[in-house]
């Protein structure tokens, strides 16, 4: 297919949006080729490099859920704080009343247009350790892929952009563009902090865009621009019956069981046909325009290869929409996790003193993870049997998100990526959450462009976590060209 075949498709794909291809094209512009091939040489010189760096990085278990992990947290933090210091960033690592923040800046570009770039440096834990096929931190190459946990999530796509900046600051001794760099240590545990953080900075934090990759790419060598995420409301159930763990035999059938009361409520969730049976969870909902979900089905999205990734025997969920608007249209409530009673190697005939889940909800535009906790509570309340103590708890949530894509910033990224990649991007959800993204949005209000260069299966959250090689190392060139992309298309527009 050519040049103008893929354009067309491109195009095609955005709708009503305007499509970048005819802003201007630089192949006549000696002094743009000349700098690309430049920065391009630099990468070429010093990819084995970076990407040793970005070991040093990974090897640091920076898991911000476990207290017993805040010294490698800390620790992070300082790393990254001195890794831009190194390449010529103003640098600080900021405490919080809970993991640090870091920031970089550089801010010799009078009259250019400022851009946020947000990434975080904390991981979710790495159990199971058993299924780890090499240590979660200790690095380790296999076909292409980087093995560490936070490889993908989200230390190799925020480093990329460090080095992105690393390269125009040492090929030309100054950035195309203003830049702060923010990078947080609470992601994995819903980014408590960071918004008080924000907002309590706003004046220093005060840019034109912000710019985050913590997200896959819609298939490999296919780079992607998010126009959606779901927001998040996370529970935590507790049933209590007795006060200790009971002989089955001598109380089992007098006794109210905690372990099934749980899983009798748990049941509710859902109708036959996967729909969420919780009263009041859709009132909210914000139908997608109809454009907009013919262009998903549009996409080359090979449902067989999905399903082989998952391991599952079959695909499952609410019944009525296809596999792509489940994962980026549709809100849902999961199950994420059960304890109860005894569950070590033999029998151990006990009834459960009490049982606990761990409940997510995807929320889709129109939906508040307030909302959602008052249905969720008091759908609980009604459904828990007499007989046993239930308590359901809000940890944390975070607001949906969705972009209309349209500014200098976005394309900018269609021309950085189309051009470091050989291949128009195309846009995609996301069925995941970052809570930053709104507070971003609200408190700063810039537009947030979202990019990532983590692919599907890549085991973000879970064993074996990856990065594809070959995207950490376009990605830092496509970044670099996004700077000059965007200092371009702003200057022209303002």
């Amino acid at each position: 297919m050519g040049r103008d075949e893929r354009r067309q498709g491109f195009c095609a794909l955005m709708g009503d949006a305007p499509c970048w291809m005819h802003l201007y094209d630089d192949s006549n512009n000696p002094e743009m080729t000349n700098t690309n091939k430049s920065l391009d040489s630099f990468f070429d010189t010093n990819d084995a490099r970076m990407e040793q760096e970005l070991f040093e990085f990974l090897r640091i278990p920076s898991v911000s859920a476990k207290s017993d992990h805040n010294e490698h947290t800390a620790k992070a933090a300082d790393w990254l704080c001195k890794s831009m210091e190194k390449i010529g960033l103003k640098a600080r690592v900021y405490p919080t009343a809970g993991h640090p923040v870091v920031i970089g800046e550089w801010r010799n570009a009078p009259g250019a247009p400022t851009v946020l770039i947000y990434g975080h440096y904390d991981v979710q834990p790495p159990e199971p350790l058993n299924l780890w096929t090499s240590p979660p931190f200790e690095p380790t190459v296999r076909d292409g892929r980087i093995y560490a946990r936070g490889s993908v999530d989200d230390k190799g796509q925020l480093y990329l952009h460090v080095k992105a900046l690393e390269a125009h600051l040492t090929v030309r001794g100054k950035l195309p563009v203003n830049v702060i760099v923010v990078a947080e240590g609470e992601e994995e545990i819903g980014s408590e902090h960071l918004e008080q953080f924000i907002q309590e900075h706003k004046e220093m934090l005060k840019c034109d865009a912000v710019v985050i990759s913590d997200s896959a790419m819609f298939a490999p060598g296919q780079p992607s621009i998010l126009s959606s995420l779901r927001g998040l409301a996370y529970f935590e159930i507790n049933v209590v019956g007795p006060t200790v763990d009971l002989h089955s035999g001598s109380y089992g059938g007098a006794v109210v069981n905690p372990a099934m009361a749980l899983a009798r409520i748990l049941a509710t969730f859902h109708d036959e046909n996967g729909h969420v049976a919780i009263p009041g969870f859709y009132d909210d909902v914000i139908q997608w325009n109809p454009k907009v979900l013919e262009g998903m089905k549009k996409l080359p999205f090979d449902e067989e290869n999905f399903l082989h990734e998952t391991g599952a025997p079959q695909l499952g969920g609410e019944k009525g929409f296809t596999t792509l608007e489940k994962l980026w249209a549709r809100p849902t409530c999961e199950v994420n996790g059960l304890l109860s009673g005894y569950t070590g190697e033999g029998a151990k005939t006990v009834l459960p003193s009490k049982a606990m889940a761990k409940v997510s909800c995807r929320l889709v535009p129109g939906q508040k993870p307030a909302n959602i906790e008052k249905v969720m509570k008091a759908h609980v309340a009604k459904v828990s049997p007499a007989g046993v103590t239930v308590d359901c708890k809000h940890l944390h949530g975070g607001n949906p998100w969705h972009a209309e894509l349209s500014g200098p910033i976005y394309d900018a990224a269609r021309r950085a990526l189309a051009t470091a990649f050989e291949k128009e991007p195309v846009i995609v959800g996301e069925g995941g959450s970052i809570p930053v993204v709104g507070d971003f949005e609200r408190i700063l209000g810039v537009p947030v462009l979202l990019v990532g260069f983590g692919l599907p299966g890549e085991n973000a959250h879970a064993p074996d976590e990856w990065m594809s090689q070959e995207n950490y190392r376009i990605g830092m060139r496509a970044m670099a060209r996004l700077l000059d992309e965007y200092s371009a298309l702003a200057g022209a527009k303002s």
